[in-house]
C-alpha cells in the first residue's frame, strides 16, 4: 500500500463496508458507494454507532470536512 493515493485506497474499498469517523466523536458504518476528491461520501445501509446499540440511518451523503476516519468495518 506504500506509495498509494488516498482516493485510490478509497477506490479500492468501494462498495464495502466502511467505519467513518466524523468530528464531534459520532461514527457512522455503511457501504461506500461513491466520494470525490473532497472527500464527500455516500453511504448506503448507513448506521451511527452510539455507546451501546446502532441507529439506522439509510443512505446518507457525508461532506468530507468533516470526516476524521474512514476504515474498513463489519457488521
Amino acid at each position: 500500500m506504500s506509495g498509494e493515493k488516498p482516493l485510490s485506497i478509497l477506490y479500492n474499498v468501494r462498495n464495502t463496508m466502511v467505519l467513518v469517523r466524523l468530528r464531534g466523536n459520532k461514527q457512522v458504518r455503511g457501504i461506500l458507494r461513491g466520494f470525490d476528491t473532497h472527500m464527500n461520501l455516500i453511504l448506503e445501509n448507513a448506521e451511527e454507532i452510539l455507546e451501546d446499540s446502532t441507529k439506522p440511518r439509510g443512505t446518507l451523503i457525508i461532506r468530507g470536512d468533516n470526516v476524521v476516519l474512514i476504515a474498513p468495518a463489519s457488521r
